[in-house]
């Protein structure tokens, strides 16, 4: 009579358990079923989206009469630009734009990084007098901010048109900024302190650059409502001299010309801009968006 053999599972115990575990099951139909649908939904939000760029793409691209032919007419854009005089509103609205994106980053990281980090008197009272910036609307204080604007002398001038687009801006960036600076791993802050940076190389050589996403994604924004601001240059720029190209756009409706197709060029002129910086700062701009979600 043979021993037992130690330490070995008996071939039947282990011809049992091999049956009943059988083979690998496939993904489950439910499962399935959930992924083809979230495509059908996703499919048709992107469809929802792009359509009416597809369809100021065409208008832009055919000829504004059967005499011009039948193919795409490239020409368009060409003719929108020098009947709307795009060049001469687009640069003032790339002056606005870089000026208040530099101002308005700038600030809005210095309070961000005030109110995320340091611990004073008062914090958060002026912490919810900034977020007043983002919830009282611009039309409700753009008329008494003309006559302010206009005793100071700073009316059609391209500071009266960018100093109410800052301080906007740098109410929504102080909360972004702060929302950033709160969460900073708290161990880095304080091997950076122990090391003998002060506040301002803190500032500036350790939170900043780990912060890139975020500074972005505040970039990103803010160009894009600077940008399409239509009633602060409206009203800041009575004179007609520094007008943006929103205001470029609405004028060469009315004055300019009825088709549609000189008119989706521009639309499409005065839209570019916004959609190269995007793709441009996309990767960055959505892993900070992503970020900015879990943090507030």
């Amino acid at each position: 009579m043979s021993a037992p053999v130690l330490g070995g599972a008996r071939p039947g115990a282990a011809a049992g358990r091999g049956a009943a575990a059988g083979p690998a099951r496939g993904p489950s139909r439910g499962s399935a079923a959930h992924r083809a649908a979230s495509y059908v939904v996703l499919v048709v939000f992107a469809l929802l989206a792009l359509g009416p760029v597809v369809t100021v793409l065409v208008a832009a691209l055919s000829p504004e009469s059967a005499a011009a032919g039948d193919g795409p007419r490239v020409a368009n854009f060409a003719d929108a630009w020098v009947q709307g005089r795009f060049g001469q509103y687009m640069a003032t609205s790339a002056l606005v734009a870089v000026v208040v994106v530099v101002a308005a980053v700038l600030l809005s990281i210095m309070s961000g990084y005030a109110f995320g980090t340091m611990e004073f008197r008062g914090r958060e009272v002026l912490f919810y007098l900034f977020l007043l910036g983002i919830m009282v609307p611009a039309e409700a204080v753009v008329v008494p901010l003309f006559f302010d604007l206009r005793s100071l002398g700073l009316t059609n001038t391209v500071w009266g048109i960018a100093l109410p687009q800052v301080a906007q801006s740098v109410a929504f960036g102080t909360y972004w900024m702060r929302a950033y600076f709160r969460t900073t791993n708290r161990s880095l802050i304080e091997a950076a302190r122990l090391d003998g940076a002060g506040p301002h190389r803190l500032l500036w050589s350790v939170l900043v650059p780990i912060g890139r996403p975020a500074i972005t994604t505040l970039v990103l924004l803010v160009f894009m409502w600077t940008w399409n601001e239509f009633l602060i240059p409206l009203v800041m720029a009575p004179a007609g001299q520094l007008r943006t190209a929103p205001l470029g756009l609405a004028l060469f409706q009315g004055q300019y010309t009825q088709g549609t197709s000189l008119l989706a060029a521009g639309a499409v002129l005065v839209a570019l801009p916004v959609v190269v910086v995007y793709l441009v700062l996309q990767r960055h701009f959505i892993r900070g968006m992503l970020e900015g979600a879990v943090r507030e």
